[in-house]
């Protein structure tokens, strides 16, 4: 498995503080087991990458933690500060989001007619008693404007913020994605799968964006490109058959002879 950037110039990991933590996950589709009893503790203020070949069970885990599927059995605990954790299993995802756990997706889903602006006023209205009312007036959203404009500049869409979100190009329709998500103030940011289908550029940026918006989160991330993962993440969870086959900071995992076997197979390992 190929590193990306040089290892030592990863940020040091944060304290272990599990934020989130999932015990003896299980989801079965009529006797198929993707998700075989996985527990995983995500720390507080870190970057933890799921990883593993096709069929692994990375996508159906993800959709375990943010509540569009429900697990056969086990628990999924997000940390309040004040008890053991609030009960994620079971719940919907948009109550999950409410409590501080928000997602992006690997396929873009926008309005192709509305401008990036307008989609992060309505992201924001979302989270007051205005929710998401595409017939309110303009002067109604223009009082998240403000915020609005902060979070297009962070995800660098400030001189984009008044065009067509369809007229983008695809990794901008990913940033105005992600300034959605942040628009919801989550604790913990899952992003699945952030540069699919980037070309280099495109990926390098989305690397720089992720670094600025880490600043006070947590960030769980799918992602195959293991230069990305190599950039990023303070610890990685190695899945496979739906079990979780290897955990540790990236540097030690990817020298790791059962995650070279599971990618590159019993020749690669062996030499």
């Amino acid at each position: 498995m190929e590193g990306g950037p040089t290892e030592g110039g990863q940020v040091s990991g944060p304290a272990d503080v599990p934020v989130l933590r999932a015990r003896g996950l299980v989801r079965e589709f009529r006797g198929f087991r993707a998700v075989d009893g996985v527990d995983l503790d995500v720390a507080e203020g870190g970057v933890h990458a799921l990883v593993g070949p096709n069929g692994a069970g990375k996508t159906t885990l993800f959709n375990l933690l943010t509540g569009f599927l429900k697990p056969t059995a086990g628990s999924i605990l997000l940390a309040d500060g004040r008890t053991d954790g609030k009960e994620l299993a079971g719940r919907s995802p948009e109550v999950i989001s409410r409590l501080g756990l928000a997602r992006s997706f690997q396929i873009t889903s926008l309005f192709p007619e509305l401008t990036p602006r307008r989609h992060v006023e309505l992201a924001l209205a979302s989270r007051t008693g205005l929710g998401w009312r595409f017939w309110l007036s303009d002067r109604r959203l223009d009082r998240f404007a403000g915020r609005s404009a902060e979070l297009l500049d962070q995800v660098g869409l400030a001189g984009q913020d008044a065009v067509a979100a369809g007229s983008l190009s695809y990794g901008r329709k990913r940033a105005l994605e992600l300034a959605l998500a942040l628009a919801l103030d989550p604790k913990v940011l899952l992003l699945d799968e952030p540069t699919a289908g980037m070309g280099m550029e495109d990926v390098d940026r989305t690397i720089e964006l992720i670094r600025g918006i880490r600043a006070g989160r947590t960030v769980v991330l799918v992602e195959h490109n293991m230069n990305v993962v190599a950039s990023l993440a303070d610890r990685v969870t190695v899945l496979q058959r739906g079990t979780v086959l290897a955990e540790g900071p990236y540097a030690e995992i990817r020298h790791d002879p059962r995650v070279v076997t599971a990618y590159l197979g019993d020749a690669h390992a062996a030499s």
